[in-house]
């Protein structure tokens, strides 16, 4: 029973690395934005995660100013607010005219509209402790839906056997990021904090052991397709010294 009573100093350290990890995972995007700038066009690239992880960074930064003794909360919070804003205002720079509106109208809907829908009727309903359970559950809820959000790449993952879109090191820190968070719930026994995490570090080991499985078979693919080509060329080549007399265009629609 030990392990579940407050341990603040424990807290704290997990709290700063959890800090410090997670404004790693906000930076994660960066490269995505830098090609985004570079060829002046978001075409291609989802505004999603980024509105969701808005949502989820002013819920907790909102649930942080409830409680008391939870700076940890609202300066890495406070910080990713401003992250994925500045993410959400290139998005909208540099998006084609139809997802540009579509962006602006989840923004409305989801960042402005749902939040100050959910604070409203926290004030309004709810007082002390009781808002801050409120506040606490959809929380836990917005952070599922942030940990879940991957199984749609780890499915591609397996559909193409391709681990493309799914980069280690991102998966390896949002393991590490959910297992500093999840201590951190446990040493201030905010379970609120600590069990969605619990989910994120389970998603997280699972994409790692998709990443080790698939890594090498698109290379198995792109050898398999090379050696092919070849055959194909080689065949074809030998058509060409039996035949000379074949045009381009004829060993072109042979190679098809």
């Amino acid at each position: 029973m030990g392990f579940f009573t407050p341990h603040p100093q424990l807290a704290f350290i997990f709290g700063v690395l959890g800090n410090i990890v997670s404004f790693l995972v906000f930076l994660a995007p960066v490269p995505t934005f830098y090609i985004i700038c570079k060829k002046k066009t978001a075409e291609g690239y989802q505004p999603i995660p980024y509105v969701v992880g808005l949502s989820s960074a002013m819920m907790l930064l909102y649930y942080g100013m409830l409680k008391t003794n939870a700076s940890l909360i609202i300066s890495i919070n406070g910080i990713g607010c401003a992250i994925e804003v500045i993410y959400l205002v290139l998005y909208i720079i540099y998006a084609p005219k139809r997802e540009k509106v579509l962006t602006v109208k989840w923004i409305i809907l989801f960042n402005l509209g749902g939040y100050c829908l959910i604070m409203g009727l926290a004030n309004l309903f709810t007082e002390g402790s009781k808002r801050v359970t409120v506040v606490g559950w959809i929380c836990a809820v917005y952070n599922v839906a942030v940990f879940a959000s991957p199984l749609g790449i780890m499915r591609h993952v397996i559909r193409t056997k391709s681990v493309e879109h799914m980069p280690f090191f991102l998966s390896c820190f949002l393991t590490l990021c959910a297992t500093m968070w999840f201590f951190y719930g446990i040493f201030v026994k905010d379970f609120y904090i600590a069990l969605p995490n619990v989910l994120g570090f389970l998603l997280g080991i699972a994409q790692m052991i998709l990443y080790v499985i698939y890594k090498n078979a698109s290379k198995d693919v792109e050898i398999t397709e090379k050696q092919q080509n070849g055959d194909i060329e080689l065949k074809l080549s030998s058509v060409a010294d039996v035949n000379p007399c074949l045009s381009e265009n004829q060993l072109e629609i042979r190679k098809e």
